[in-house]
Formats: structure tokens, C-alpha cells, sequence
């Protein structure tokens, strides 16, 4: 409904018919929405998952839309009987009118969940740690529409966990639970028992399983210290990935379009600043316009970075010292171009041809790489993904001299929190921070 209102709305205020071809352009677009839409999981009647995961799948459905109405109009040679200007406004209006739907509806939804409306029973089975911080999520977030009832456990009360009781009642046993839930007062269950009760949990899917409650199993898998976990099979065996990158499949079509079309039009609007740059460079000191330095890449490959020069050295050996406030080696223009950034802006070369991201964590000098690798854990995880421009750590002032162990230490905190949650909103917000945060030009030097 809300795709073909737009299209017909906008086709009349340009005074355009809405003909045939436009009903098919129309039915087209909302066939194959729809069944991408359904793929990721938008249509859930539930709505455990957050905005940000909506609006990520509905501008990945209509980015995934445009081409394939291209295509059709390419190949039925109805091109010319498309607006481009019309056409243009209803591909840039139709995701934003969707996420605004979606907002309004979650918004009405939540509030009718916080009046204790719509709202399905809830257990848990485990008085643990992890039932405990299962709680503690559901109750804080009532738009979710979960009512925990209790928890139940056969264990003893000295060694159920303290916290988990002091927020619920506990209901009974397990024997308690399969009566309860057979009387059909139970909508979901929750099994928050530890993966060494194997045995427990397995008793217990299978008694739950002459009930009609839908029945989840939470596993504590952050002590494996997890990178972008996410559930997939190896034939018919379920398997769980510990360290992954998140930009594949979809998400890696959609980071790399982002990338081509920011990367194109940054480029265009920087041309001439780059070459008045250049011509500065090269008139205020003596040696070559641009400076590149080995430097890890995806996956830990060597790369080979383009900058700007601003030092009077060009060092790229085993041995790098790094820039330090008042640095005699920086150049007088250098200096300007370190403290704005902009002699990062040839990197954007590498941003189309492939080899970096707008976004990421900074690449760093091979030098470093192996040094740090040595004294931080899970430094090489960064690697995961392309490095960037700019990234998360930059954006909150954790960039350009590392004098201390804990300053990296924390620069990498922030690189594997943006690879751990990435989404394509994200990127925008870091890229706009880069632009008018001052904390992302803290500590240039």
C-alpha cells in the first residue's frame, strides 16, 4: 500500500498518468520487497529484534528493489516511459515512508505492551546467572511484550542464584514447569540452565515438547569472547560461528555499495581540494606530494596505504616512531592536514578499488601490527574487516599517539565493538561524527 500511494501520489504531482507500465513497475517492486522482507525476517509478528535491525532490513530490501526495476524495465524496454526525475524521488521516498510505518507501529504496539496488553506469559527454566540476566532484559525492555511469571529449578535455594530470585518467584520445579505449561498458561520458556547440564536440558525439550509453549535455550557463549556470532549449519549440523566478520552475504553487498556510492561522490566534491593540497605540499617542502607505508589490510594482508606527506621523513621499516605532539618531523602544512585529517583523503582511491572502507578500524604500520599483536589479545581480530578512513575509536578521541599499552588497548576495544555491531546506520553516524565531532579531532597531531 505504502509503495504504490508514493508512486501514484508523485506521478501526479509532476502531472505524470500512472499507466500500465507504472502498474507494473509498482507490482513488481512490492512482489520482490516482500520476498526479501519475508527472507530476513521483517514480517515476524514478534518484535524482539531492535529498530535498528528493522530499518536495516528494510533498506536492504530496497536497495536490493532498485536493480531489479531496472532490470525489468531495461529488458521489457519501458525505460523511456519512466520518469527519471519522479522515478528518482519514489526510490528515495519509499524507504523513508516504510521505516516512518514501522516506527508508528512499534511505537503503538510498544505502548499497548506497557499498559500489560498483548503481552505473552513467560519462564524461566534455571535459577542461574544467565537466567538471571535474561530477567533482568526482558524487564527493562516492556515493548517487548514479555511477562516473566517466575522461574523454576529443582535445585536447592542455597545454590540458586540470589540475584535471579530477588526478581521473580520462584514457581516449582521441573516437573512443576511441564504441568504448567500442558495447562496451556505458559507461552514461552526459556532455558537458561549452563551447556554442561546437557543431559537436564535435553529431559526437558523433550518433556516440553507434549506442551504447545514455544520453548528457547539462552547460552551464556560470552565467555568464548565472541566476534559477530551468528547461527548457520555445515549440512544438517548446526554450528555457531566465534569469530567472524559481519560484512558477508547481504551485508557485505550493502557495505560495499556503501562504499562505492559515498566513496564516488566524496571524491567528486574533494578533486579540487586534493589538487590545491598537492600544489601546497610540493611548494612548501622539498620531497614527493604522497607517502606510502606497509600496512595490514583484511584478513592481516599487506597493503600499501597512500597519504599525504606531512613529515620530512618517509619512514617504513621495522622501527616506526609515531607522531607526537610538537613533532619536529611534521611539516608546517602537515601539520594543518594531520589536525583535519585531510591527508587521509587520497585513501579514497583505496575505498573504490576495493581495499578499504569509508568506515573501519585504522590501519595501522606493519611494524606496530606485529608489535601490538604480541601484547594485546585478540589484536588481529580487527582484521576481520577492511580497514578505514575513520572509525568508531577515532570518532571518540581514541586516535594518533599511543604512548601507552592501555591507549591501544583501548582503540582496539572500540574496533571489535563496531565489527561485534555493525549496521549500516552506524556507519553514517561515524561518518557524520568525523566530519563535525571535535572528539574525532582529538589527539592529531
Amino acid at each position: 500500500l505504502i509503495v504504490s500511494s508514493i508512486y501514484f501520489a508523485i506521478q501526479n504531482a509532476y502531472g505524470s498518468p500512472f499507466g500500465e507500465v507504472h502498474i507494473a513497475i509498482t507490482a513488481i517492486a512490492i512482489l520482490v520487497f516482500h520476498l526479501i522482507s519475508e527472507a530476513t525476517g521483517l514480517y515476524r509478528s514478534d518484535q524482539r529484534d531492535e529498530l535498528r535491525s528493522d530499518v536495516k532490513k528494510i533498506l536492504t530490501a530496497w536497495l536490493l528493489v532498485i536493480p531489479a526495476l531496472l532490470l525489468s524495465a531495461f529488458l521489457a524496454k519501458k525505460t523511456d516511459e519512466l520518469s527519471r526525475v519522479s522515478t528518482s524521488v519514489w526510490f528515495i521516498l519509499t524507504p523513508i515512508a516504510l521505516i516512518a510505518a514501522r516506527v508508528i507501529q512499534r511505537s503503538v504496539l510498544g505502548a499497548l505492551r506497557r499498559t500489560g496488553r498483548y503481552q505473552k506469559s513467560t519462564v524461566i527454566l534455571g535459577a542461574t546467572p544467565l537466567g538471571a540476566t535474561l530477567i533482568r532484559e526482558i524487564q527493562s525492555a516492556p515493548w517487548l511484550g514479555l511477562s516473566v511469571r517466575g522461574v523454576y529449578d529443582d535445585r536447592t535455594l542455597e545454590r540458586c542464584d540470589p540475584e535471579c530470585l530477588s526478581m521473580v518467584e520462584l514457581l516449582g520445579g521441573l516437573n512443576r514447569l511441564v504441568e504448567d505449561a500442558r495447562r496451556g498458561t505458559i507461552d514461552l520458556v526459556y532455558i537458561a540452565l549452563p551447556l554442561r547440564a546437557e543431559p537436564r536440558i535435553l529431559r526437558m525439550i523433550d518433556a516440553l515438547s507434549d506442551t504447545t509453549a514455544s520453548v528457547y535455550l539462552a547460552t551464556d557463549f560470552e565467555s568464548f569472547d565472541l566476534l559477530h556470532a551468528t547461527w548457520s549449519s555445515v549440512g544438517s549440523t548446526p554450528v555457531v560461528s566465534i569469530h567472524e566478520t559481519p560484512f558477508y552475504g547481504v551485508d557485505g553487498w550493502l557495505k560495499r555499495l556503501e562504499d562505492l556510492i559515498l566513496g564516488s561522490i566524496i571524491l567528486a566534491f574533494i578533486a579540487v581540494p586534493m589538487l590545491v593540497i598537492a600544489i601546497a605540499i610540493k611548494c612548501t617542502s622539498r620531497g614527493p606530494v604522497f607517502f606510502r607505508q606497509r600496512r595490514y589490510g583484511l584478513n592481516g594482508e599487506v597493503i600499501y596505504v597512500l597519504k599525504f606527506r606531512t613529515m620530512r621523513v618517509a619512514e617504513d621499516g621495522p622501527d616506526i616512531r609515531q607522531a607526537a605532539e610538537d613533532d619536529p618531523r611534521v611539516t608546517p602544512i602537515g601539520r594543518i592536514l594531520r589536525r583535519t585529517s585531510l591527508d587521509e583523503l587520497p585513501q579514497f582511491f583505496h575505498v573504490i578499488t576495493g581495499t578499504m572502507s569509508i568506515v573501519g578500524p585504522r590501519p595501522h604500520a606493519v611494524a606496530h601490527n606485529e608489535a601490538y599483536r604480541r601484547k594485546i589479545r585478540r589484536y588481529m581480530l580487527r582484521h576481520k574487516v577492511k580497514p578505514g578512513i575513520t572509525g568508531w575509536a577515532q570518532v571518540n578521541g581514541w586516535r594518533g599517539e599511543t604512548d601507552t599499552l592501555e591507549k591501544m588497548e583501548r582503540r582496539i576495544e572500540h574496533d571489535l565493538e563496531y565489527i561485534r555491531n555493525w549496521d549500516l546506520l552506524w556507519d553514517l553516524q561515524i561518518i557524520w561524527k568525523t566530519v563535525f565531532s571535535r572528539s574525532a579531532r582529538k589527539n592529531a597531531y
